[in-house]
């Protein structure tokens, strides 16, 4: 099963010069969250913040949040205290609680900042709030899914909890990626900029993919192109299916 989320389809919310497109929000307001196969994923963010833009995100839950910087810089600050700046080419993994508050700005006086940004239910709750980040240069994601967030932290990927794999690609023209997926795990794949066929499917800048019940991911690229795939394991149990 292939489903597709053309950039069009995306909910687009914009407050001033900030603007959020949101690929996958909530199950209870997205239809492509009805299935269990990408339960875990909370949302998935695009986020264009101008010189001097501010952001304050208001996670609804506990939940592991996977950022990545693709173009500007990114200044955090929450209310325990710690701040700090993400570049582009950074990744950052960050477990948050209801109760700290998050301010983000664009530190630049001149750039606009492109943030992608994704929400996965915590495996637990009751994780200490952490983050974490490191730099994974275009080089080291040339032509290969370079994994960069994972459970078990494998080839120098910033360690999450969550049973999933995050990998970042920046391919050349002509460039063919199979991603094989065992029985049970399915995939998210957007394309950030670019051109790509995935299987039959024209992708382009701002569209997103599920696959599920498939062997693996063929995909190949058009043009330059830069991608995330997220591989997510086995469903969890829908929100509010356990008792808290």
């Amino acid at each position: 099963m292939i489903k597709v989320e053309r950039e069009s389809e995306r909910r687009h919310v914009q407050r001033g010069q900030r603007e959020v497109w949101h690929t996958f929000y909530p199950v209870q307001a997205h239809p492509s969250g009805g299935t269990d196969d990408f339960v875990a994923l909370r949302t998935f963010n695009e986020i264009r913040l101008p010189p001097g833009g501010v952001w304050t995100p208001h996670p609804p839950e506990e939940a592991e949040i996977l950022t990545y910087v693709y173009r500007g810089a990114l200044a955090q600050e929450d209310s325990t205290g710690r701040s700090g700046v993400l570049h582009a080419g950074e990744f950052q993994r960050m477990t948050v609680g209801r109760r700290i508050r998050h301010k983000e700005t664009n530190p630049s006086r001149a750039a606009w900042a492109s943030v992608f940004r994704i929400a996965l239910r915590p495996a637990q709750l009751g994780i200490d709030c952490t983050h974490e980040q490191r730099r994974f240069p275009a080089a080291l994601r040339h032509n290969v899914l370079c994994v960069v967030a994972s459970q078990d932290g494998r080839k120098g990927s910033l360690p999450i909890h969550q049973d999933a794999l995050l990998y970042s690609a920046v391919l050349d023209p002509g460039q063919h990626l199979i991603h094989e997926l065992t029985p049970g795990r399915s995939v998210w794949l957007h394309l950030i900029c670019g051109e790509a066929t995935l299987q039959d499917v024209v992708l382009s800048p701002g569209d997103g993919a599920g696959v599920a019940r498939e062997p693996a991911v063929s995909l190949t690229a058009r043009q330059r192109t830069e991608l995330l795939l997220l591989d997510l394991g086995p469903a969890l149990p829908r929100p509010g299916s356990q008792a808290s």
